[in-house]
């Protein structure tokens, strides 16, 4: 390599001239013409040589005929530039198109573009030395590289229409390289957008080992990453490789459990690979392909070739040329007498012999054959993909050349604001105007470079479908367009895709199954992020989107479904008459209520017998009445809190109690001081009559009436829903404010029964025969039991069941009060008339018992 460098250019001094010598003379271009300016161009069409080159290449016959198109889509641009007046006036274009196959044969083609073909200039300068203007070509990113390495150090423009290699982007090392395709830095990324799209995160690569594959799977691997897509396995080889590096390939692929591939590699390494994946049966994969390979013909008709059918990639977009299949078909051996290839393709076409003398079994060509009413691939013009390339490459070439011939002295670019001389143009200058070409062609596309001598990145989505000729064939099917914002750079068109299983539904390519909503998403130890196990969210906390990575909380009133998937309202509980509880102890309220005024009645029925009238009637019916209401202040604890009936039910409660209570403690009095009125020289019932009897009962009761007021307006109960005592359902409830004016008033209930409890105990062995005393000491000591045990059954008791206790207990008391107090007296004056006498009520054992 370094030989031929320096081999290029000697200046030889001799005879007071400049002198430009040839060390060696150069292979002439299979394709010719003179012109002002010459523009080069390299392809790979040579006949009769097996090559293997890096991207797009192959030795079959569609490959070669694929290059000459280039070859002549590159002659077709050129004849119609020089028939536009408008585009470089005055000087006619030229072209020298090299066939060579092969990096080195490459290699040679582009030293002899760049120091041209003459063994010896004499002149002042080396201008005229043949030297293009610029190098079309070539088609694959290693010999571009390549090439580029060398001519890049003379200057010279180097536009290629296939070299695709991200690596070709980089200033520094490629300063004089252009591409009118996207390169695969773009590629890669749309193509790990696009599996994103359809939702395969668990993917497996295979890239053809050279810089063109290893560039772009890595590019790839990477975008697909920060896509959350996961990579099984990324493996390369190439079709020169030994066989078991490729055993090694399809073992790993067979062994897999993704079923979607990216390859990103050349149609040479996809039809190796493809026909032996076909040899072991391995069927049923969704392929994603790179553009070196999608839309080759060369897969379109080989049967092994089916297992790609369904294979998605991104393609260059097509256009239309016109005026290029006229010239194609126009094509005559005579246009190109030098050209052994041009010779070779028509006696292929034709099947007959240009030469008459030569030894063959085919006929003589009668110099009739031509291409009008052929039907080939060679004269097809439906796919221009990348010889629209060509055609933009050669005409960015001509803008720069017209910029730069057409300056004004003013605006010019060199010397102090000067133009060139249109003689001595040099590779540099052009290199220079092609940084700042910018143009539409015929079809509206718009042709720049960026500062990386890239183009824009837009590509068309191609999926390979079958035909009814039993061919494989790209079918446009969305488009994807770098230059558009992020959401709307992917646009699927309505044509249904099929799929790698022949179907139309998506496959599926996963490494463990999508989280549904109601679940997260735990990684796997030690495996990628694509694995994972799906665990439920807990409760109170909803995952409502499909592979979700967070449970988020529900607000403080909403609580998780079932499901999980979505916040519902919490219940709202508390003690209502709908359910069992709450009915049943309504029932025992009114029961309670209805026998109270049972007794009521049956005093009533009988107030003017000895037993009635010996109870200090007028109180026994202020008790009853006061247990009515006790019976009724429970219900008030039933149904949903409100501010008032929070406010209601406790001052109910603390008031008919006391006055309950005063009725008790006064019949205790009046039976202590009856008692002791009996007594010889006493006179202590005129203290106690029935005008202090109710006045007690109404002082006592006032007091508790003053404690509920304070309490009520320093701090009254209030409906509260609390959240702490359940996280999934609300408890409402009657907050009471101060918890200060609640135990007052319980404090005050409790020291008038504790008060009672002492007289009654005190008056249990009077010796009546009928003793009240008795009796009112059984109630209060069950009033004492039940208000004492109530506290921290209470305290204890989780929300309704709370009120649930605070009922049990006023009406646990209140019965009590009922049965002790009225039913034995009931019982005699119902059952037992007999005793219900003067003498049996006021009998005594004994006046002069002092056991008292």
């Amino acid at each position: 390599m370094a030989l031929l460098i320096l081999l290029l250019l000697v200046l030889l001094m001799g005879n007071g001239h400049s002198v430009c010598r040839l060390q060696s003379l150069a292979h002439p271009p299979e394709l010719a013409m003179d012109g002002d300016l010459v523009v080069g161009g390299i392809f790979s069409f040579r006949t009769g040589q097996d090559y293997v080159t890096n991207t797009f290449q192959g030795n079959s016959r569609s490959a070669k005929m694929q290059q000459f198109k280039f070859a002549q889509a590159m002659i077709f641009a050129i004849d119609e530039i020089n028939k536009n007046p408008e585009m470089l006036p005055s000087i006619k274009l030229g072209y020298k198109i090299y066939d060579n196959c092969g990096t080195m044969d490459i290699m040679r083609a582009a030293l002899a573009l760049v120091s041209g073909l003459k063994g010896k200039i004499s002149d002042n300068s080396c201008a005229n030395s043949e030297t293009v203007q610029a190098i079309v070509g070539h088609s694959g990113s290693a010999p571009s590289v390549a090439v580029e390495q060398v001519v890049g150090r003379f200057h010279v423009p180097v536009i290629s229409h296939f070299a695709t290699c991200a690596c070709l982007s980089n200033r520094k090392e490629y300063p004089t390289f252009f591409r009118t395709i996207p390169s695969d830095y773009y590629q890669s990324r749309a193509l790990a957008k696009l599996v994103k799209h359809f939702g395969w995160t668990w993917i497996g690569a295979v890239a053809t080992n050279n810089e063109y594959g290893l560039n772009g799977i890595a590019a790839f691997i990477q975008a697909a990453k920060e896509f959350g897509v996961c990579i099984e396995y990324s493996e390369a080889f190439l079709s020169s490789d030994p066989p078991d590096r490729l055993q090694r390939v399809i073992k790993i692929i067979s062994s897999s459990t993704s079923k979607v591939i990216m390859a990103f590699m050349s149609h040479r390494e996809i039809n190796l690979l493809a026909d032996e994946l076909y040899k072991h049966n391995i069927t049923g994969l969704q392929w994603v392909g790179s553009d070196a390979w999608i839309t080759d013909p060369s897969l379109a008709d080989i049967k092994e070739h089916s297992i790609l059918v369904g294979s998605v990639g991104f393609v260059v977009t097509n256009a239309k040329i016109p005026g290029l299949e006229q010239h194609l078909r126009r094509i005559h051996p005579s246009q190109f007498p030098n050209s052994q290839f041009v010779r070779d393709f028509w006696e292929d076409m034709f099947g007959c012999s240009l030469n008459a003398t030569s030894k063959t079994q085919k006929k003589p060509c009668n110099g009739s054959e031509n291409l009008q009413n052929v039907q080939s691939y060679f004269t097809d013009v439906s796919e221009l993909r990348f010889i629209n390339n060509v055609y933009k490459s050669v005409y960015a070439v001509a803008h720069a050349l017209h910029n730069l011939v057409t300056c004004k002295e003013e605006k010019g670019s060199f010397y102090n604001t000067s133009c060139v001389d249109t003689r001595y143009i040099h590779p540099w200058q052009v290199l220079q105007h092609l940084n700042t070409v910018n143009f539409t062609t015929n079809e509206g596309e718009r042709v720049y470079f960026d500062s990386n001598g890239d183009s824009p990145a837009r590509y068309e989505l191609v999926n390979l479908q079958m035909t009814n000729k039993g061919t494989m064939e790209g079918v446009t099917v969305g488009i994807y367009d770098a230059s558009l914002p992020d959401s709307h750079q992917f646009i699927m068109n309505n044509i249904p895709v099929v799929w790698g299983n022949r179907q139309t539904k998506v496959p599926v390519s996963l490494c463990s199954d999508r989280c549904l909503a109601g679940s997260i998403k735990v990684l796997q130890r030690g495996k990628p992020i694509c694995c994972y196990d799906c665990i439920s969210c807990p409760a109170g906390e909803i995952s409502n989107l499909t592979d979700s990575i967070n449970c988020v909380k529900c607000p403080s009133e909403h609580w998780s479904n079932k499901q999980r998937d979505a916040c519902i309202p919490k219940q709202i509980e508390f003690l209502s008459y709908d359910e069992i509880l709450g009915t049943l102890l309504a029932l025992f309220s009114l029961l309670g209520v209805f026998l109270t005024m049972i007794t009521t009645t049956v005093f009533y029925c009988h107030k003017e017998t000895p037993l009635v009238r010996a109870n200090n009637s007028e109180l026994s019916f202020l008790l009853l009445f006061s247990l009515t209401l006790c019976f009724l202040c429970s219900l008030t604890f039933i149904g949903r809190p409100s501010e008032w009936s929070c406010m209601l039910r406790h001052t109910a409660f603390g008031i008919t109690f006391v006055l309950c209570i005063s009725c008790v403690l006064g019949k205790t009095i009046v039976v202590l001081i009856a008692f002791k009125a009996t007594l010889p020289g006493t006179n202590v019932m005129k203290w106690f009559r029935q005008t202090q009897q109710r006045l007690s009962v109404l002082a006592l009761t006032l007091m508790q009436v003053v404690i509920c007021i304070i309490w009520l307006t320093i701090s009254p109960p209030f409906p509260l829903k609390n959240f702490l005592l359940y996280k999934d359902r609300i408890i409402l409830e009657c907050d009471l404010g101060s918890v200060v004016g609640f135990w007052a008033v319980l404090g005050y209930i409790g020291l008038l029964a504790f008060l009672c409890f002492i007289l009654a105990y005190l008056a249990r062995n009077l010796p009546n025969n009928f003793n009240e005393a008795k009796f009112i000491t059984f109630s209060m000591l069950i009033f004492c039991a039940v208000w004492i045990t109530f506290i921290p059954a209470y305290v204890s008791s989780p929300g309704k069941f709370s009120v649930a206790v605070e009922i049990f207990a006023i009406q646990a008391s209140s019965y009590g009060l009922l049965f002790c107090i009225f039913f034995p007296k009931c019982y005699i004056v119902l059952f037992r008339p007999e005793h219900n006498t003067k003498k049996n009520v006021m009998g005594k054992s004994s006046l002069n018992d002092k056991r008292y």
